[in-house]
This record gives structure tokens, C-alpha cells and sequence, in this order.
């Protein structure tokens, strides 16, 4: 099948973790025998961003990094339905252009034999509600939600016709253990600075317990104002600014912990949603600490794949007692990433899509999908 998505940007990751999930999706589409074309604007924020702050350099690793992977660039003279003329899915992301969201649909209504979904990862559904409600899905075939509590906003909320939950997930083709790098530093974040929407919790969970321990490490992601980054650097921690997501599971093997610290919109309004960095971390085999949130899905094992400190005072502790036993650190590290291969890499996510296609798809994509099942 031809595979099509809708993307703010497939070759820049900085400051979008989407990219990182969709690179995954579409890898394993593709060495499944299907075929998998990104399609991003001409001036995506995170493609302009990535160019002017690390140059051209880093937009050309793209090709170097994934090969197999194709990305075209559109501007407003784009033919669109062109482009989508043979298309059997068709998934476009929430960061599209809202005008475009609707051309889409209104392409797929008026007799077009592709299967269209729209998928949304991101807390805008609850933290700017009147964007969301304002996109034009009633041509879509179903939305994909990358979470039960951002499925259930849709549905109380009549956005879609149908609507799954679809969550991200680590390619453990990129994401997993390299025990042949000597973890020689203690602590490692890897997040954006996030609107304020964590400045609070960062001091709190990540800041504070390092400069009290002492510990080594490294703390990378973009959009640190300065003040921020003076923090880090007098809690004795190094600030290495954007790291490219290929570039993420030597960082986490050269440490010997991390830490997720969730962003205020998806603790507070939805739970459940751990979003992408955890997964990629637990496949990486690396010890995992975790701010407070709540696991409403049970995707994970609390206090088995990872631990959660509820304060600044109990993640000081949990960081002591993981640095200074090895074993325990292992332990942790051999959990997670059981879990992660057993229910969380992307080949479990595009099995879900193939699934969720098998109930809202086309005359031609059941027909793909019948003979993939016969196929020997």
C-alpha cells in the first residue's frame, strides 16, 4: 500500500518529537514492502528553526541517517490532489494548516478512493480547545489519539466519526542497548525547555537533587532560556543544546540514569499520556526516575520498569540509590526494556494501524490487507 502522511516536518526534530514516532511508523512500513511518502510545508517552524540555529549540515543528515525514508517539501501552489491520486492511506497530522486539513477531507469526499485519518499528538485538545474544535474532520475516515483520555476528548466532544488510540512508541531498530559505551556520567535529561509549561517541576525534580548529589551529566533540548541554562551549569551539569534524535541512544549509554518530567497539560488534563521520550529512553536499556503522573492505561510497571518520585526530596533519593547500586539500576533498565519490546516498539504500532485500518478502510486498503493475510 502507498502510505502518505501529513507531517510539520519529517527531517527536523528540533522541538518535534512527532518527527521521531513518524520515522519509526514509516521505517516499518517500509520493510514491511509498503510504500511511505512524508509531506511537510515549505516553511515548517521546526525546519527553520533546526536550519538557523545548527545550519545545513544538520537538515542534510536526514538522508544520511535515514535513507529509506522520503520527505517532499509544498508551498501554496501545491497540487495536493495530485499528489494523493494514488494514495491508499492517507494520515494527516494535527499541526496542518487548518485550510489544508479541510482541502483534504474535502479531496477524499469528493470521490477519492484513499483512506484518510487525522492524528493528533500533542494537549492542544485541552490546552487550546477552540483550535482543535475548529478543524474540519467530518470527511475523515477516523482520528488516531495518542492516548484514552485524548480519544475520549474527541468523542465527548463530536470530533471524527470514529476515534482510536493510537500512542507513540520507540523504533527499536534506532532505540536500544549499547553496553559496549562505558557509562562514565551520572545523569542525563534529553527534553525541551516547554513554554513554562515544566519550569517548576525541572527546578524541582532535575535541577535541585543533581546540584545536592553532585552528579555528573548532561542536560540536552532546545528553547532554554538563559537564566535556565545558568541553572544547569551551576548545578554543576552540562548544557549541550539540541542532540539529533539518532544521535539520542549513544547519549543515553554513555550515563548511568534519566528522568522523565512530564509537561503540566498532560498530568493535569491528560493522564496516561507519557509521550514519546519515555519509550525511547526504556528501549535504550538506561535506568528510568520519573516525576509524578499517572499510568491510566497501564502501559507500563510502575516501581518495575521505572520508579516515580513524588518530590524533589524522594528524587534526590532514588537518584542516590540507582547511581550507587549497579544492580539496581540493571534491574530497572532489564524491565523497561522487556516491556518496551513486548508492547511499545513501532512494528506494535503500525500492527495497530493495519488493525485500525481493517475497520475503517477503503474497498482497496481491506482489499491490501486480505491479501496480506493470504500472502505466504
Amino acid at each position: 500500500m502507498k502510505f502518505v502522511f501529513y507531517t510539520h516536518s519529517l527531517v527536523s526534530d528540533w522541538n518535534h518529537g512527532n518527527a521521531h514516532f513518524l520515522r519509526g511508523v514509516m521505517r516499518d512500513l517500509v520493510r514491511r514492502g509498503h510504500s511511505a511518502l512524508a509531506l511537510e510545508p515549505v516553511d515548517a517552524w521546526s525546519r527553520m528553526n533546526l536550519l538557523e540555529t545548527q545550519g545545513q549540515a544538520a537538515i542534510d543528515r536526514f538522508a544520511t541517517d535515514f535513507p529509506e525514508l522520503e520527505s517532499r517539501q509544498y508551498g501554496s501552489d501545491f497540487d495536493h490532489e495530485s499528489a494523493l491520486v494514488d494514495s491508499d492511506v492517507v494520515v494527516v497530522h494535527e499541526w496542518t494548516e487548518p485550510a489544508l486539513v479541510e482541502q483534504i477531507g474535502r479531496i477524499r469526499a469528493g470521490g477519492a478512493n484513499f483512506t484518510l485519518l487525522f492524528h493528533d499528538t500533542h494537549h492542544r485538545a485541552v490546552s487550546a480547545e477552540d483550535d482543535i474544535a475548529g478543524l474540519q474532520l467530518r470527511d475523515y475516515d477516523g482520528v488516531l489519539a495518542f492516548g484514552e483520555t485524548l480519544r475520549q476528548r474527541y468523542l465527548d466532544a463530536g470530533w471524527g466519526r470514529q476515534v482510536f488510540t493510537w500512542h507513540e512508541a520507540a523504533d527499536d531498530a534506532l532505540f536500544h542497548p549499547m553496553p559496549e559505551i562505558e557509562r562514565r556520567e551520572d545523569l542525563i535529561w534529553i527534553g525541551n525547555w516547554g513554554d513554562n509549561e515544566r519550569t517548576a517541576e525541572i527546578s524541582e525534580f532535575l535541577i535541585e537533587p543533581a546540584a545536592a548529589l553532585q552528579l555528573s551529566g548532561t542536560i540536552r533540548g532546545v528553547r532554554y532560556p538563559e537564566e535556565a541554562i545558568a541553572a544547569v551549569k551551576r548545578a554543576g551539569l552540562h548544557y549541550g543544546g539540541w542532540i539529533a534524535n539518532a544521535d539520542a541512544p549513544k547519549a543515553f549509554a554513555a550515563h548511568k540514569v534519566t528522568m522523565h518530567i512530564p509537561r503540566r497539560p498532560y498530568v493535569q488534563s491528560l493522564p496516561g499520556i507519557p509521550t514519546i521520550r519515555v519509550f525511547e529512553a526504556l528501549a535504550c536499556g538506561i535506568p528510568l526516575l520519573s516525576a509524578p503522573w499517572e499510568d491510566a492505561e497501564n502501559l507500563f510497571r510502575p516501581g518495575k520498569d521505572f520508579l516515580f518520585a513524588q518530590n524533589g526530596t524522594e528524587m534526590q533519593r532514588l537518584l542516590r540509590e540507582v547511581i550507587e547500586d549497579p544492580d539496581l539500576g540493571r534491574d530497572i533498565a532489564a524491565s523497561g526494556l522487556e516491556t518496551i519490546l513486548a508492547r511499545h516498539t513501532c512494528r506494535h504500532r503500525v500492527d495497530e494501524l493495519l488493525g485500525i485500518l481493517g475497520q475503517v478502510g477503503t474497498a482497496r486498503v481491506t482489499q491490501h490487507l486480505d491479501d496480506l493475510e493470504t500472502t505466504p
